[in-house]
Formats: structure tokens, sequence, C-alpha cells
């Protein structure tokens, strides 16, 4: 939609029907100096760009080894709390220039430095760091992977049987990551020049974070990231520390500041409390205030009213026998309703960025220059005299270091031939013509979500993934293991397509930064590589140290990883296991997710910032408001620092929040290696209504 607009623009401009010549002349003129004050490149103009071989620099891998650690960590904490995961790129790319800058000038003053700091170096760095932690969510262990655990099994009665568990072991995880995270990179690789150059699609996220680096290595840009990177740094050493000093008051279950019952002991079982989080209160920061709002919205709607009232009508909707984890009681209302939504939200979306691919595809195609090549080929098309100094310079740079067609088809071919041959014994249960048939529609899929990415930023990753567990599921059907080969054919698709949108958004950031296709390819590459040997690591870690995980109420329930398994129960088994009442409420709640977000459509920018989002409504229907009200403190602290000094806080609110994110996530790593060296907090800090209080004092008394 915002590249169609800005061609027409062009279109309306130069085809002003001006009488004067002089008068057209000076709108050139002025059209040229406008172009001369905004022009990126004309900053770098003297500067040497390096071949792609040398913007992939052992440094380079180095850092992104480290930070690539470091972003898992905070990723895989926030798959098993909530599952709600901001922009890291931002991150990444403020932290990749602190490491190398302070390298490189280590180096300088020593005499030894023979290659300076460039941009295309950032942005492998950071394309490699992204890569690497968008594993974590990609492999599914907050969701799909880890749903189909014993532990996430045995909260339901259906389809809990031998041959619909797979337990997590280090071995498997890593090598069915590897069979399939790199298939979406051959996948949508020949269609680059279409997606970057003809077609000019926008890659919001891509665009902003070639700005953020382009910014960096100006002079003035140089000396605001140092000031964000301080910023960052200081809240970093308090979160990490505020992390520290929590551990202390965790000796049992219940216990610590983050079951402080901050509005009331009545507001807390009903999952209404500021935990004290740091890395939700990052989290909150980052993400709009819609998001938070809406975030709100759906937990006072379920928490507030829905299941106080469904639980008053116990013994009469559902036994009143049941446990408190068990799908047929009220657990089965929260987790049903919640899903009910997410599909909703996610066929709506669906639909809506398929229809804005189609119309955007056919309009691009009808209104090309036939003088234009379209088909993706190993030469370069000319060099439009046309195009701003900018377009001129980076197209001729990114055409320069073609990527051969036949090592993409080749690639992918040979790929999904290893993944066909090894996946069938990973998972007896996924056969090999189910994964033929999902290998033969993948890339037309993957072009999709990478097209429809691009022109709206919305990656429907999850929801290609969720197709597949219906489809495949119910092929497989619910005697021949359906629930798990649903999982597992989820987990091939969501890779294929996450990674494909991932690898093009990388290309418009290397083709705005002048970052060679070829570095952007092996660096995300590389980082792929690294991802699937770090993320089951950093798992393991968690599943080992924390014997709760995975349980609702814990320190880690991984919620997503209880909606993704009883999706996949819902696709084999239809419906039978639902609570009375449930199926109707979820009909309802879906169709209410359809509707508002037509509602949001249909009034516009103006008032839809003020209407919520369905998909961020429902993620507290199953957890609770505790997150959400970290998340709107956040959102609280940014807007009252955007009131007092906007300016300050547009530049250092990423990097405060970051800091935020990045000490909590990482105090996981330590908190989790005192959990298995059997290390115990000393104190337990819990709370008691006076009553209770004063029958703990009498029974202690006696």
């Amino acid at each position: 939609m915002e590249a169609r607009r800005g061609e027409n623009i062009e279109k309306g401009f130069d085809g002003v029907s001006v009488s004067d010549e002089v008068d057209r002349e000076s709108i050139e003129k002025k059209k040229m100096e406008d172009e001369e004050v905004l022009s990126i490149e004309r900053c770098f103009e003297n500067a040497e760009v390096p071949s792609w071989q040398n913007q992939l620099t052992f440094r380079a891998f180095f850092v992104s080894f480290i930070l690539g650690i470091l972003f898992t960590f905070i990723v895989m904490k926030l798959n098993l709390t909530t599952g709600i995961i901001p922009s890291l790129n931002v991150s990444a790319g403020l932290l990749g220039f602190f490491f190398v800058k302070t390298w490189t000038k280590f180096l300088e003053k020593s005499g030894m430095l023979n290659q300076p700091f460039t941009r295309q170096e950032n942005t492998v760095i950071q394309t490699c760091v992204v890569a690497t932690s968008g594993i974590a969510f990609s492999g599914g262990f907050g969701s799909y992977l880890f749903g189909m655990s014993e532990v996430i099994a045995k909260q339901s009665t259906e389809a809990n049987d031998a041959q619909n568990i797979k337990n997590p072991k280090l071995a498997w995880m890593i090598g069915f990551l590897f069979v399939v995270s790199f298939l979406g990179l051959f996948s949508v690789l020949p269609l680059r020049k279409i997606m970057v150059i003809d077609y000019k699609l926008i890659y919001p996220s891509g665009t902003a974070t070639a700005h953020l680096i382009n910014s960096f290595h100006t002079p003035q840009g140089a000396k605001l990231a140092k000031k964000q990177v301080r910023a960052l740094g200081k809240f970093f050493s308090f979160s990490f520390l505020w992390g520290f000093f929590q551990w202390f008051f965790t000796a049992g279950d219940d216990c610590g500041f983050a079951n402080f019952p901050t509005l009331g002991l009545k507001a807390y079982e009903n999952r209404f409390y500021f935990d004290f989080s740091a890395t939700y209160v990052g989290v909150g920061m980052i993400c709009p205030y819609i998001i938070n709002i809406s975030l709100l919205v759906g937990a006072i709607l379920s928490w507030g009213i829905m299941w106080p009232l469904i639980d008053a009508r116990k013994g009469h909707w559902y036994s009143a026998d049941l446990s408190p984890s068990s799908l047929h009681g009220l657990q089965g209302y929260r987790v049903f309703i919640s899903i009910a939504m997410i599909l909703g939200d996610g066929l709506y979306n669906f639909l809506k960025v398929l229809g804005k691919t189609g119309s955007g595809f056919v309009h691009q195609v009808r209104d090309k220059n036939t003088g234009i090549v379209l088909p993706v080929a190993d030469r370069p098309s000319p060099v439009s005299a046309s195009l701003s100094y900018d377009d001129q310079r980076r197209t001729q740079l990114f055409l320069k270091d073609q990527i051969p067609t036949w090592l993409a088809v080749g690639g992918y071919i040979a790929i999904a031939a290893i993944s066909i041959a090894t996946l069938p014994h990973i998972f007896h249960q996924l056969k090999w013509y189910y994964i033929v048939v999902i290998y033969i529609i993948a890339p037309t899929l993957a072009f999709c979500n990478a097209y429809g990415c691009g022109l709206t930023d919305w990656s429907l990753a999850s929801t290609y993934g969720k197709l597949a567990i219906f489809t495949i599921g119910a092929w497989a059907g619910a005697s021949h293991g359906g629930v798990l080969a649903g999982l597992a054919a989820c987990g091939v698709m969501m890779n294929i397509v996450s990674t494909a949108s991932d690898l093009m958004q990388d290309f418009k950031t290397g083709y705005m930064t002048l970052a060679s296709p070829r570095s952007m390819f092996v660096s995300q590459v590389i980082g792929t590589a690294m991802g699937c040997v770090i993320s089951p690591c950093v798992f393991w870690l968690f599943y080992k140290a924390f014997n709760d995980i995975g349980l609702p109420g814990s320190q880690y329930p991984a919620p997503y990883a209880t909606v993704y398994r009883n999706m996949s129960i819902l696709g084999v088994e239809g419906f039978s296991s639902l609570p009375k009442h449930c199926l109707m409420l979820c009909y309802v709640f879906f169709a209410a997710a359809i509707l508002i977000n037509l509602v949001r459509d249909a009034v516009g920018k103006k008032w839809a910032k003020f209407i919520p989002l369905p998909m961020a409504m429902a993620i507290p229907f199953y957890l609770g408001a505790y997150f959400t009200i970290d998340m709107c403190v956040g959102s609280l602290i940014l807007f009252v620092w955007g009131k007092i000094n906007k300016a300050k806080a547009d530049a250092f609110g990423p990097a405060v929040a970051s800091g935020l994110i990045c000490g909590d996530g990482i105090w996981s790593l330590p908190s989790s290696i005192l959990a298995l060296a059997g290390v115990k907090p000393p104190i337990c800090m819990k709370f008691l209504s006076r009553g209770t209080n004063t029958k703990v004092d009498n029974f202690l008394a006696s």
C-alpha cells in the first residue's frame, strides 16, 4: 500500500500540466535541491564500501555469538512467561555498535586496527543476532514444540497417550531445527530483486533498522548512540541487580515480590497485581499504547467479569470436583475462548493481508514498465536515471553482488530432500508425504508472507502454522497420532514462512545501508545455524532447572504451549472435549474478534487507535492481568516522560526499555544455574490476610 502510494506521488508530480517550460525547470531544480538536503548517501559519499567478504569479519560474528546468547535468553524467558515478544532489532543494532566500536577503539590506540567499523558490518551483526534469537521464537519452545511434551499433555484428558507425546531432548530438537530452519531462506531468495527494487516494498521494520544504523555511523549519530548505550547499561545493571535481590525472597511457592498483592488480596486471587517485573515494564515501554490498553481491557473482561461469573456456575456448567487445571472446568473456558479470539483475529488478518498482497501484486505487474525485467536473473537490470541519488547508489550496489538462482533452487531441493528423509525418523507420526505436500505449497505461502510483511509489517507465520496444525492433524487422524503430527507440521511451516519474511526484511536493511546481499544471506545463514544450537541449549537449561515449567501458575507457565496443543486436539478430535456452553461462547468471541477488526478498519486511523486489538485482548484471558499491569506501568512511564521532555523520551526510551529487558533476561542464566546446582533462596516472603495471619499465630502459639 505504502509503496504504491509513493509511486503515485511521483507520477502526480511528473504529470503536472505546466505550460511554461521555465516553471517546469524550476520545479525539477527544486526537487533536486530537496533530494540533496535529504540524501543519506551524500553523507557517506567519500566512505569506501567494503567488499562483501570484508563485511563478514571475525569480530562481527564473535559479537553476534555473544549477543545471540543474551537475546536468546530474553526471548526464551518471554516465550515461557507470556509469549509477548517485542522487536529487539534496535537493541541488537545498538549493542552491536557499542561492542565493535569499543573493540576498534582499543585496537586503534594500540596501533593494531586493520579495518575500520562500517555500517555494513553493523548491519551484518544486527542480522546475525536477530536470526539467532529468532529461532527461539520460530523453534516453538514456548508453543508447538513444548506443546508435544508430557507436562502439557497431562493438563488435559484428551490425546495424552504415548503416540501423541514427545518429550524434549537436546539431540532431536537440534536435529529438527537444522533440517527445517534453512528452507525459508532459499524459498524467497530468487525474489529479492522483485521485492526490494522492482516493487519497492517498504518493510517498515527493516527500513527503521536501516535508518538507525545509518544514523549511528554519522558523527552526530555516533555521539547519541554512545549516550543511548550508557543509558542502556545503567538500566541493564539496575534490572539485573533487582532480579538478583528478588531471588533471595523466593524460597517457596507464591513467595517474593512477584506475588506482592499490590491491589489487595481479592484482586490478587483474580491475578490483578503488579509483580515488579523489569522485563515487562520494559516491554510495555516498547509496545504501542494500544497493545497495552488492549491487554488491560482483555484482563478486565475475563478475570474481572467473565471468570468470576462462570466460577459461580460451578456444579451446573461443570463439575465442582475437577482440579483447577482441568480443561473440563473453568480452565477450559479460559483456554478455548482465548483460542477462539486468536483464530478469529488470525483469520481476519490472514484474509486482509492476502487481499492486499493479491491486489498489490496485480497492480505491480500491471503497472510495471515493460522495459524492466521482472523475473530475477543473474544479470543486473539497468539503473534508471530518474531515480534519486540514494536509490541509484543503493540499486547499483544491491545488484552488484548477485546470488545465483541455481543456488537458491538447488539449496531448497537439497534441504527439502534431507528433511523429507529425516523428519519421519524424528516424528514417526509425520509421514513423508505430509512433508512433501508442505514443501510444495510452502514457497507460495513464504512469498505471500514476505510480500504481505513488506506491505503491512505484519508477519503471519503463526497463522500459517495454525493452518498446518488443522490440515495435517485432521489428515493424520486421532488414531494415528494426529495431535503430534499437527504440531510437528506447524513447526515445519512456521520456520519456512518466518525465516522467509525475516530474510527479506534484512535485504531491505542491507539495501539501505549498502550491505551486500551476499553478506546479508551469509550472516542470516550463520545466525540461523547459531540459533539451531543456542536456542535448544537455553531451553534445555530452563527445562532442567525449573521442575514446574509449563504448569499453570508457575514461574514459567508457557501459555502458548497449552494453546497450541489444544488447537491440535480441536482439529483432530472436534468439539467433544469442551465444557457446557463453551462452544457457544467460542463462537461469540470468534465473531467478536472479526467484528472488532472490521470496525477498526472501517473507522480509519484517527479512531482505530482507540479500539482494542482482539489478539492482544486474548492473551490475558488465559494468563491473568499481572504482566498487563507491568506493561501499562511501562506505558505510563513513557507517557509522562514524553510530556516532560518528548525529545529525550523518543531518543532514550527504547534504550532504557532494552536495558530493563536485557538485565532481567540475562538474570535467567545465573538463576537457572543456581537451581541446577540445588542452591535455594534463604527467605520466603508471603502475604496473608489479617484473619489468616491470626490463625497462623494461634496455631504457632499452640
